[in-house]
């Protein structure tokens, strides 16, 4: 039996269209959102998966990728407002909200501005309060030390497709390569003619930065839905003894979600990879029933 489809299609949204990939024509509605410099395709490994039996709908959020050119305001509000019009465009709520990184920010305050719109939570490597890397005076300084080399390729342009990516292969994290790292690496590059650059706007991911560190004033809050928090083991480089998330931080700061461990994976594989991809389809499918 084939997979379900994929599709592309634009939503009306503030200012525009939002772009997002679509797999699956039935079933509950899946809604999910990306990290703080990706695009939908950080989902193409949960997308045919899930679409067999759900309607599985991952966006570009303002600023990055196929919603590029989106006007400001970014922020968690705004992309929240964006994630309630797709579920609107998909025949209203309730939906299930996955988000990755930055992305599960993004689900969370589109629960807790939208409620009547969701009701059950994936939380991927994100949506509880990091702590400000240690020396860090800004937050620009903060997102480099954080997530470095990705940051970085948002100032430069490639001459080619190959070398934008040769750079996400060298990325650590990256080491085991597959066909879903290069679609991805293949979607971030914009083509402008002369040279390629990143489809993310720098000034989306400086925008949104602040919203994701426990900042001065930060208390713990817990969600106002039902929600899981999936934790990569291993860190942003790969590392096995660094991970973004320490065991117990997503529920210090998240009281009431129910944290586990995806073992094998970093933050960036806990979607790209086959194990990461189906620690992720298996707690969507455990919620949307």
């Amino acid at each position: 039996m084939s997979g379900p489809v994929y599709r592309r299609e634009r939503i009306p949204v503030r200012g525009g269209a939002l772009r997002a990939g679509v797999w699956g024509e039935r079933g509950p509605l899946v809604v999910a959102a990306h990290g703080i410099t990706s695009s939908h395709l950080a989902w193409t490994l949960l997308g045919p998966d899930l679409g067999r039996d759900h309607r599985f709908v991952a966006v570009d959020l303002r600023g990055r990728g196929g919603s590029r050119d989106l006007p400001e305001p970014y922020g968690m509000a705004a992309h929240a407002d964006d994630l309630a019009a797709v579920i609107e465009h998909h025949g209203g709520g309730p939906a299930l909200l996955a988000g990755h990184s930055m992305g599960g920010f993004v689900v969370a305050e589109t629960a807790r501005r939208h409620r009547d719109l969701v009701d059950r939570l994936v939380l991927v490597d994100g949506g509880a309060p990091l702590p400000l890397p240690a020396g860090a005076g800004t937050v620009r300084e903060a997102i480099e030390r954080t997530v470095g080399p990705i940051v970085a390729r948002l100032e430069r342009t490639f001459a080619t497709r190959q070398e934008g990516r040769d750079l996400w292969r060298a990325h650590p994290a990256f080491a085991d390569w597959t066909g879903a790292c290069a679609a991805y690496a293949d979607y971030d590059l914009v083509d402008l003619g002369d040279r390629f650059e990143a489809a993310c706007r720098m000034e989306a991911a400086l925008a949104d930065a602040p919203e994701v560190y426990a900042l001065p004033g930060a208390v713990p809050e817990p969600l106002p839905v039902p929600a899981v928090f999936l934790r990569a083991a291993r860190g942003m480089l790969d590392e096995p003894d660094l991970p973004l998330y320490p065991p117990g931080r997503a529920t210090e700061w998240l009281p009431g979600v129910a944290e586990s461990t995806v073992e094998g994976v970093n933050h960036y594989t806990i979607t790209l990879s086959p194990r990461g991809g189906a620690a992720v389809a298996t707690a969507v499918r455990a919620l949307a029933h």
